[in-house]
């Protein structure tokens, strides 16, 4: 069965009552936006799981780098593997590729339950939904993601980088969560940089969202800012492994967090 995005379905079944007030012009212009049909082409060829990731970096003809390989560790222990996220799309499938092909498919991400819309990608991810009814099951999902025998991808910041006010591209301060639960299940923590910016029209309609308390409405620009991916050249690199017995009670479970943030944009 063929599975393609329906962002009209996807929209009214979220919007629940409320989805009679939705003009269908406004779901067609969402297409629009994000692509919809470029995105359908590709999920009609089937791929799925780390061969869905691959295609995806192929298929919207980026050029990746990955620096630090050597820095995977072998020998059988399970880690966290945490990203900056500057694109929103690009470095989650990419992280996705080169993570799943080294360990044969064991990876686990912690991802936006939207992302579930995307069949081939939903069997390498754990949704997460902190909005409404689903959100009391949050706790149970990380524990459950975390008590696996799967690595672990995320990116803490929870969304794409934002341009700050000396014009660098950095995420907001990560949440501890990756801290607590690596220490918890006794994973070590492996920094991964990826280097790369989305458009400037991205950045300025997340700044006034921010500024007049508006929904992300940002976020419904990654689909197109993945389209303009084509023919770019990207770079990942991969730190060496901390060790989770590094994260002790000198500090905090939040400071320990914005350490290895760091640690991460010195790679």
């Amino acid at each position: 069965m063929i599975n393609e995005i329906d962002i009209d379905k996807i929209v009214r079944d979220r919007a629940g009552k409320k989805a009679k007030f939705i003009p269908k012009w406004l779901t067609a212009l969402l297409a629009r936006i994000i692509h919809q049909e470029f995105i359908n082409i590709y999920l009609r060829k089937g791929r799925v799981g780390v061969d869905f990731c691959q295609g995806v970096v192929e298929y919207v003809g980026a050029k990746v780098d990955v620096e630090g390989k050597e820095n995977l560790p072998d020998d059988g222990r399970l880690c966290t593997f945490v990203c900056n996220h500057p694109l929103g799309a690009i470095d989650g499938v990419t992280l996705g590729w080169v993570l799943g092909e080294h360990y044969n498919g064991k990876i686990k991400y912690l991802v936006n339950d939207l992302l579930m819309n995307l069949k081939g990608l939903a069997p390498l991810c754990v949704p997460i939904n902190k909005i409404g009814r689903q959100a009391r099951s949050f706790p149970a999902v990380v524990e459950g993601t975390f008590a696996s025998d799967c690595h672990v991808i995320m990116f803490p910041a929870g969304l794409c980088s934002r341009k700050q006010p000396d014009g660098s591209i950095r995420d907001i301060p990560w949440n501890k969560a990756f801290i607590v639960k690596s220490v918890q299940h006794q994973r070590d923590i492996v920094p991964i940089h990826f280097e790369g910016q989305n458009s400037d029209r991205f950045y300025n309609v997340a700044r006034w969202c921010k500024r007049l308390h508006l929904p992300n409405f940002a976020m419904a620009l990654l689909p197109d800012e993945m389209y303009r991916c084509k023919g770019k050249h990207f770079t990942v690199r991969i730190g060496k492994p901390i060790p989770w017995q590094t994260f002790d009670k000198t500090k905090m479970p939040a400071e320990w967090g914005r350490w290895v943030q760091d640690k991460v944009y010195e790679i």
